[in-house]
């Protein structure tokens, strides 16, 4: 998912620095061939089924993510690079970081032919954000004035001037909202949504560029059918006639349908394609930076890996892991070794943080970390890491326990979960007996929401449980900073902090890897944040 807005221009580049720090090259070609198109033809690409009903405010994963992206449009979209682009949003004014004031274009409408309004967006954010319907991204709206996170509350700093205008007060200034407004958890929502929210879940009706093909277009654990919105407004016009989506299990599996001519558009290049992918698809391929950070991490519930014996044990295990190696040899090229807990690619990213010396591979350190934590508790377990066998984990999560386990002397292995639905549900539920793979891919370009979603107190994808009031601070000053530059020095210290508590052990940074099939489908492009831009593909005869 993606987001931004505000100061615009330096947060949306993807600089050419940024893309050489990532390790990547890219063939960034149409797909090739000649002939003329089929604007009416469907484009087949793969997913993975939604953990949740596709309500917007509650599908914070990849899977759903990539369908309501594709079916409601917000205040702004992006481009290929994350450059800003006003959608229902006309101007999105402010003098002071605190209250804003968004104007509407007044041409768009869902799919049953509702117009959307400013109360379209306003009491969708008010649903959202409250306590007892359990919205797992309400904290997106925590800084609107009125929200409270312990029960049910009008979101006050929401006021409807009129049907294209309205205003939002913030409780402390922000400078990187404007960024945020793009995330789906800010969509616009129409009335019917209220009469029947399960219902509406498996059958939504937006106001994006696709729509749901029928009633029938989602078959649970399979695919998902959409089709082109004729009556859609923006600036993501399709070129096609509809996406087909569907939910593989096996990267392996959408590998080979995209060599046999079966899958128009793959988006994750499995481990064991990485030696002939570019090879197999010669003028269709893509190895760009995206906006997605992978790591491991330790739940602090778990006995051995909560106090100073913890801190010990997190510490041993990071220099225990031979990312560089990992990377060369597992990813060949695809991805690069962590220098943070964010990536590249968004402005502010800072390669010379202090403490980031725990993420180079020190084999007589960790060793010597790990007896120190033994004297505390002597440590007899075996170590899992938990992943998903549907995302193409299972060797590098192999390499990573075979380097922990080389280095510390322990017994260390992987525990796979068939599908991502099943592994984030052990995390969510906090049944995990180990470690575990987990990852972030950005909802908007700011350091903040690499940050805050997966490490601040009481969001949902804190999945570590950790909780520094430290780190909260330092989060809640960066946030409320006149700037983001200014902004982005707070959350520099907050990631200094967290290389001494390690709640989350980064890895590397991924590159979206990508081929297509340049016989069926051209003008294939992969946005900043890894997802197609499937608006601008085009089908041929």
């Amino acid at each position: 998912m993606i987001n931004k807005r505000a100061g615009l221009a330096a947060l949306a580049v993807l600089g050419a620095t940024a893309i050489a720090l990532a390790g990547c090259s890219s063939n960034s070609s149409n797909g090739g061939g000649s002939g003329s198109t089929n604007a009416s033809g469907i484009v087949t690409t793969n997913g993975s089924e939604p953990q949740n009903p596709l309500i917007p405010s509650n599908t914070t994963e990849t899977g759903g993510g990539k369908i309501i992206d594709s079916i409601f449009e917000g205040l702004v979209s992006y481009d290929a690079k994350g450059k800003p682009v006003n959608e229902v949003a006309k101007s999105i004014d402010t003098s002071d970081s605190k209250t804003f004031d968004i104007t509407l274009n007044t041409d768009y409408k869902f799919t049953n032919g509702e117009k959307v309004t400013a109360e379209s967006f306003t009491k969708a954010w008010n649903w959202a954000a409250q306590y007892s319907n359990k919205q797992s991204a309400s904290y997106f709206f925590e800084n609107i004035e009125g929200y409270d996170a312990t029960k049910d509350s009008e979101l006050t700093g929401l006021k409807v001037k009129s049907d294209d205008e309205f205003t939002v007060t913030l409780k402390s200034a922000q400078s990187d909202f404007p960024l945020s407004l793009g995330y789906s958890a800010f969509v616009p929502l129409p009335s019917v949504f209220y009469k029947d929210t399960k219902a509406f879940g498996e059958d939504p009706i937006g106001n994006g560029p696709y729509k749901l093909d029928g009633k029938s277009a989602w078959t649970h654990n399979q695919s998902i059918k959409l089709v082109t919105n004729k009556d859609y407004a923006g600036n993501r016009k399709p070129k096609n006639g509809g996406l087909t989506i569907t939910f593989y299990t096996s990267q392996d599996t959408a590998y080979s349908d995209a060599q046999g001519g079966n899958l128009d558009v793959l988006d994750a290049v499995p481990d064991s394609a990485f030696s002939n992918y570019k090879s197999d698809f010669p003028d269709s391929n893509v190895n760009q930076a995206a906006a997605i950070f992978q790591a491991i991490y330790l739940p602090y519930y778990l006995d051995h890996w909560k106090g100073e014996e913890g801190k010990l044990r997190r510490e041993a295990i990071s220099l225990s892991i031979n990312r560089k190696q990992i990377t060369d040899k597992i990813f060949q090229g695809t991805r690069t070794p962590a220098k943070d807990f964010t990536s590249p690619v968004i402005a502010g990213w800072n390669d010379n943080l202090d403490g980031s010396d725990v993420l180079t591979y020190n084999k007589s350190k960790a060793k010597e970390l790990w007896a120190e934590a033994d004297k505390i508790s002597p440590y007899n377990d075996t170590l899992t890491i938990a992943y998903n066998a549907d995302g193409g984990h299972q060797a590098w999560v192999t390499a990573v326990a075979n380097s922990v386990s080389s280095t510390l002397g322990i017994k260390a292995e992987g525990k796979a979960y068939p599908t991502f639905a099943e592994a984030l549900a052990v995390q969510t539920n906090n049944k995990l007996d180990g470690a575990s793979r987990t990852g972030w891919q950005a909802d908007y370009p700011s350091l903040y929401n690499f940050l805050g979603p997966t490490m601040g107190d009481g969001s949902s994808s804190n999945y570590s449980r950790y909780d520094s009031t430290e780190y909260n601070d330092l989060l809640a000053k960066g946030r409320s900073a006149s700037t983001v530059e200014e902004g982005n020095k707070y959350f520099d210290q907050a990631q200094e902090l967290l290389f001494k508590d390690l709640p989350e052990i980064p890895l590397w940074y991924s590159n979206v890897t990508g081929v297509w099939n340049a016989d069926n489908v051209s003008n294939v492009k992969f946005g900043w944040n890894s997802v197609p831009l499937y608006y601008d593909i085009e089908v041929k005869k």
